[in-house]
């Protein structure tokens, strides 16, 4: 081997070398700027409700029935993946974007497509689960059965065979012989939900409720049916539940559903309180808002 070629060989390599540190260089410094803009948006908008240390003890947090998630334990309800296992990012950025129907958790629209990626990556900083585990390959969804109308008799016997009555009652209402007994694993009352209302907190749409019968819902007595049922089975209870789901929830404020009226009071309170330099929006000093409008937005706000 010549010395020339040698050298090019290592001259080649090092070049490899440099620009390889360069990229990883560059990664590291884009992921540390992504959880600073993460923290940013958490705390603008969603220490309220989650606390600064993402325990789930907010200010607001005494004040709602659905209690905020506690982010510290690495226990999320919405996930594609299977019961127990943390979820995928795309989880929780759906989470963020989509939010979680008749609770105070809003769809996170008024943040850009970067921001709430960043708010999702920022919210796993807050459990060492994270560090020690990956997520699960999520459940498989099939595509939904042409005959799926045909399949509401089969489902409502699946739903009986399964014991979802036990919980949810035996037409659905929420109203089994279970259903005050029911917590969380914070030791918090549960409703279990009356799946004849909607809209459903996973989702509108009928590979939202199956991927929720699939996975369950961690931290709550809402378990998986991935191994208990068939793919045929889990089909048949999504068409029975869809048909029995035929009234809409009372909408309040802005066509808002159940603890939703609630989360946009909360998020109303803190997008002023930024706006005015963190002296909240009923602060003294004036500031952005005269009398009259600040009277008017304590009235929308059930002051």
């Amino acid at each position: 081997m010549s010395k020339l070629f040698l050298a090019s060989l290592l001259l080649i390599f090092g070049i490899v070398l440099v620009h390889g540190s360069g990229c990883k260089q560059a990664r590291v410094a884009r992921a540390e700027t992504d959880l600073k803009l993460g923290e940013q948006i958490y705390l603008e908008n969603c220490a309220a409700c989650h606390g600064q240390k993402g325990d789930g003890k907010g200010p607001e947090a005494d004040r709602l029935k659905t209690k905020p998630r506690d982010f510290t334990t690495g226990i999320y309800k919405f996930r594609s993946t299977p019961s127990g296992s943390l979820p995928q990012d795309k989880d929780i950025f759906r989470t963020v974007s989509r939010g979680v129907r008749t609770t105070s958790m809003l769809a996170q629209l008024q943040l850009s497509e970067n921001e709430r990626w960043a708010v999702a990556k920022y919210l796993k900083t807050f459990s060492h689960r994270f560090n020690t585990e990956k997520p699960l390959k999520p459940v498989s969804i099939p595509a939904q059965p042409a005959t799926i109308r045909e399949q509401v008799t089969f489902g409502k016997t699946m739903y009986a065979e399964a014991g979802c009555n036990q919980c949810h009652g035996p037409e659905g209402k929420g109203d089994g012989t279970s259903a005050n007994e029911l917590k969380d694993d914070s030791g918090n009352p549960i409703a279990p939900t009356n799946l004849t209302l909607k809209p459903f907190k996973s989702g509108p749409d009928p590979e939202d409720l199956y991927r929720t019968i699939s996975t369950g819902l961690n931290g709550t007595p809402m378990p998986s049916y991935a191994e208990a049922l068939s793919a045929k089975d889990r089909w048949a209870l999504v068409a029975y539940i869809m048909s029995i789901a035929t009234r809409d929830r009372p909408k309040g404020m802005m066509g808002l559903v159940g603890e939703e009226v609630q989360g946009m009071r909360i998020d109303m309170r803190a997008a002023m309180a930024g706006m005015m330099g963190g002296r909240g929006m009923m602060g003294r000093g004036g500031g952005m808002m005269d009398r009259n409008m600040r009277d008017m937005m304590k009235d929308m706000m059930g002051r």
